[in-house]
């Protein structure tokens, strides 16, 4: 019987664990370092840092591990895979190198014009000067980007050259040679491309989701880690999802190969869908969090046995449900994101279920952190299954916030129908 091992420690990982567990080859999966809150059976906690590489890896070699997953970006950008794979051991993720497609915009900036892969226009700044030249050459609003890795903080939008003033002389003032990428905001309906790419360009994509990053209802207030998200995006429709894979996903994966640095593992496309067709926002070189919490649940076949076909290059039969919309809404703690307060009672499984509950920020059933848990459920379209979650998390006894319109623009379709 297999034995796996999961980087991370979130709710992005619980789903992971639960995928991996409902395999029948699945006896054990550690996660390192997870959270007090992943009580499953079959899964074990290893206190291990994720970006310890080192002591991952001797984790790997002591556990007898048959497979590793990164679901943390962090480990990937450090370089965990090649310290893996240095080893011999089998692990699902992209290179230290091509995880920049994640780790630095000006990488990805550079992959996306040399190959005419749709994007916003941009240019790659490292100077004061350099910036307010860049931004009189834009029209508002415009995006700023960090180039390193941000942890989904990294991104800021402009809505005047006073907002963009008062930023720049932030930033430079602490950071003189900072590189930053601006470009222009692009409008549309924003949708996300999860591909799990294996050896040899065998490819998967799982059904589109969509997340709300905004704090409070009505996308207002401000941008956190994501609130919630549903999947699949039905609303947009099979041929503009396969335009995008075709004009987007796969040319990327292409020149990565012909770059030298080519991509395994999940390729996380974050896509625009504007007048003029789909463009890439962002890679990232992970599942989402709260995305993989709705993906994950739909893949119906064996995820050990297609993680380690992909891994090794094998041809793959992939199997993901059709019938259902899952919808997912995160429990954060007060205060979140500024200032999370912590201390608040956890709901634990027992208390949604049916309903499927993943756990991150939890310590000794209390809230430690500032997204806590997210609650999935799933039924035969969005509105039910929207209404399956909340009937659910409204009864909760518990001071954890949460938004009350997860899955609204699917909805609003659903009403039209």
């Amino acid at each position: 019987m297999k034995k796996i091992l999961i980087i991370g420690s979130g709710a992005r990982e619980h789903a992971l664990a639960q995928a991996f567990l409902r395999s029948e080859q699945v006896t054990t999966v550690i996660v390192a370092p997870g959270n007090d809150g992943m009580r499953d059976t079959g899964i074990q906690l290893a206190e291990v840092a994720v970006t310890d590489l080192i002591g991952l890896r001797e984790l790997a070699i002591q556990q007898v591990v048959d497979l590793t997953f990164v679901g943390n970006e962090e480990p990937l950008t450090l370089g965990v895979v090649d310290v893996f794979q240095a080893s011999g051991l089998t692990i699902f993720g992209p290179s230290k190198v091509a995880a920049q497609l994640e780790g630095s915009k000006s990488f990805t900036k550079h992959i996306l014009e040399k190959y005419h892969i749709p994007t916003a226009q941009s240019c790659i700044v490292s100077s004061m000067a350099d910036a307010i030249a860049a931004v009189e050459k834009l029209e508002l609003p415009i995006v700023f980007k960090l180039d390193g890795l941000a942890l989904g903080k990294g991104v800021s939008i402009i809505t005047s050259e006073a907002d963009a003033k008062a930023y720049l002389s932030k930033l430079y003032k602490h950071e003189p040679k900072a590189k930053l990428v601006i470009e222009e905001y692009l409008e549309g309906v924003e949708f996300s491309i999860f591909s799990l790419v294996g050896q040899n360009g065998v490819v998967t994509h799982a059904p589109l989701a969509q997340d709300h990053k905004r704090r409070f209802d009505h996308d207002k207030g401000p941008n956190t880690g994501g609130m919630g998200a549903y999947s699949p995006v039905r609303w947009i429709n099979n041929v503009t999802r396969q335009r995008a894979i075709a004009e987007l996903v796969m040319p990327t994966i292409a020149a990565m190969t012909t770059e030298g640095t080519p991509f395994s593992g999940v390729l996380y496309t974050g896509v625009m869908l504007t007048a003029d067709g789909p463009k890439v926002i962002e890679f990232n070189v992970r599942f989402g969090d709260p995305e993989a919490q709705v993906v994950l649940p739909q893949y119906t076949g064996d995820f050990y046995n297609l993680i380690n076909q992909l891994c090794h290059g094998e041809q793959i039969t992939s199997d993901w449900q059709t019938s259902d919309v899952y919808v997912g809404v995160v429990l954060a703690a007060e205060g979140y994101p500024e200032a999370p307060i912590k201390g608040a009672q956890v709901p634990t499984d027992k208390d949604v279920a049916p309903l499927l509950i993943n756990f991150a920020g939890v310590k000794n059933g209390i809230a430690s952190g500032g997204r806590v848990a997210t609650v999935v459920a799933h039924d035969v379209n969005t509105t039910l299954a929207q209404q399956k979650v909340y009937n659910k998390i409204d009864q909760l006894d518990t001071s954890l916030q949460y938004r009350h319109d997860i899955a609204y623009q699917a909805i609003a379709h659903e009403a039209k129908e």
